[in-house]
């Protein structure tokens, strides 16, 4: 009974800080499906990584703000509507989920496992031989609480993205990946280092103080 009441506690406390959250009220404002749109857009006004032209494709895209925002950055002379999808798309985005994810306008969305071969040979085959400008990754798995299990499935998602870029990247592209501090995070970083020639670790403002999350982008690869 104590367990439960304590977790109704922290639900209720949850709750009360994601409603009176300052990035999940500009979410909403900007008509974004969630505040992690503002995750990207920090990284993104850091280094200058998404243009007009490019292909970029989103891993574990669902519910969709990296896509409505790439979007946007896709479409330059839309009018200021926050995520709504607006404006000729110049460029294509091609978006990857486990989960279902409702339609954005000129994104081609696929849902499947990116661990299963037959789900990665579709993606490949939607990208019609063209290599991406930019991969973004926000993949993560569903957590057990189990340090070493969870660092584990974390630790897969991202060496299966790091995989990705190697095989579907330009040369001189860019791969942005969550990753969360812990027992695989020094293990992920070697392997960004090993992989790209320049790697910056960036804490977006939008990222929650509790959160161990951080954000690894890989900067041209080294063995194209």
């Amino acid at each position: 009974m104590k367990s439960a009441v304590k977790s109704s506690k922290v639900n209720r406390a949850w709750l009360n800080d994601h409603v009176n959250d300052t990035y999940v009220k500009l979410a909403k404002k900007d008509g974004y499906r969630a505040r992690a749109a503002y995750k990207l857009q920090e990284i993104d006004d850091t280094l200058h990584l998404i243009k007009p032209g490019q292909l970029v494709v989103d891993l574990g895209s669902a519910p969709g703000a990296w896509s409505q925002y790439v979007r946007r950055k896709l479409s330059p002379k839309s009018a200021t509507g926050g995520g709504a999808a607006a404006g000729e798309l110049n460029g294509r985005i091609i978006a990857l989920d486990l989960l279902p994810m409702e339609a954005i306008e000129g994104v081609l969305f696929i849902q499947g496992d990116i661990r299963e071969d037959a789900v990665l040979a579709q993606l490949a085959e939607h990208m019609q031989g063209q290599l991406a400008d930019v991969v973004i990754s926000d993949m993560a798995p569903n957590l057990s609480g189990i340090s070493s299990a969870d660092a584990a499935r974390i630790e897969h998602l991202i060496e299966l993205a790091l995989e990705f870029a190697q095989d579907h990247l330009k040369p001189e592209g860019a791969l942005v990946a969550k990753v969360f501090h812990g027992g695989s995070y020094d293990t992920l970083y070697q392997r960004f280092r090993d992989t790209f020639v320049t790697v910056k670790r960036i804490k977006p403002k939008a990222s929650r103080d509790k959160s161990a999350e951080t954000f690894l982008i890989g900067l041209t690869l080294k063995n194209p």
